[in-house]
């Protein structure tokens, strides 16, 4: 049985100028554009880091995704959205969520992928998603280049890991961190320990950081650790677009994306 970590969401209300950033300064590409989020308002594009998934959503126009829009407003501008994991079974998890009082904001279904988009108010801090993809299992979990249903197709084909080897882990801010590890904890059945000026969980292939809330923007999802092969190359790109850059982060899409965290 496995649970790890397989994709951040970011969203943007303007979507091309967010993933055009995002394409040249880790030297990637799209794999799969979605249109099944249009039921939500929504149009998106998927890039993969290594062996996860980078997705940045946007309205398609005003009015059309109240969701979106309201997570916006309420942070500000451009920014983390979604936290996704991927596990081996997902009908394990639906009488735990009950127990813990999380409700399912939108079940979601296509093909061999189901998940569970968890209510943002029942859990706090960002918009938490569990799923599987039928088939995908194993005596050590499924291999981490199966079909991936978000991903599309062919995402093997857009693989590029000159600069970015995949996420390692999210950066959830919170004014009590604290507070907010134990319930993503009590969520994901993890145990919360204390970390520097925060509080961390760890999923099998990446770490769950709950810190304070570092740029005024409240709670949301503010960072992503990235493992990286070519961090001078990314910041080089990065300071050419002027894109905030320092020695251990960017800042794309307003998200401080760690290089090695």
């Amino acid at each position: 049985m496995f649970h790890r970590l397989r994709q951040i969401c970011l969203v943007a209300q303007d979507l091309d100028p967010v993933v055009a950033e995002l394409c040249d300064v880790f030297d990637v590409a799209v794999c799969h554009r979605d249109p099944e989020v249009g039921m939500f308002g929504l149009h998106n594009a998927l890039m993969p880091l290594g062996h996860d998934f980078l997705e940045v959503v946007a309205p398609l126009a005003p009015g059309r995704a109240a969701a979106a829009e309201r997570h916006l407003a309420r942070r500000g501008g451009d920014g983390g959205y979604m936290v996704i994991t991927d596990t081996d079974d997902l009908a394990r998890w639906e009488p735990h969520l009950a127990a813990t009082g999380v409700r399912i904001a939108a079940p979601l279904e296509m093909g061999a992928y189901r998940g569970l988009q968890l209510h943002p108010r029942d859990t706090g801090g960002a918009l938490l998603e569990i799923n599987t993809t039928r088939g995908n299992t194993g005596p050590d979990g499924a291999a981490i280049d199966d079909p991936y249903g978000p991903a599309g197709p062919d995402w093997r084909a857009h693989l590029r890991t000159g600069t970015v080897t995949g996420i390692t882990g999210a950066r959830l801010q919170a004014a009590d961190p604290e507070r907010l590890g134990r319930r993503w904890a009590e969520i994901l059945r993890r145990d919360l320990r204390s970390e520097n000026d925060g509080w961390a969980l760890d999923l099998d292939n990446a770490r769950i950081r709950f810190e304070p809330d570092r740029d005024g923007r409240g709670e949301g999802l503010g960072g992503v650790d990235l493992a990286v092969a070519d961090a001078e190359g990314l910041r080089r790109r990065a300071a050419a677009r002027f894109l905030p850059v320092a020695d251990d982060h960017v800042v794309i899409g307003g998200v401080r994306f760690h290089i090695g965290g």
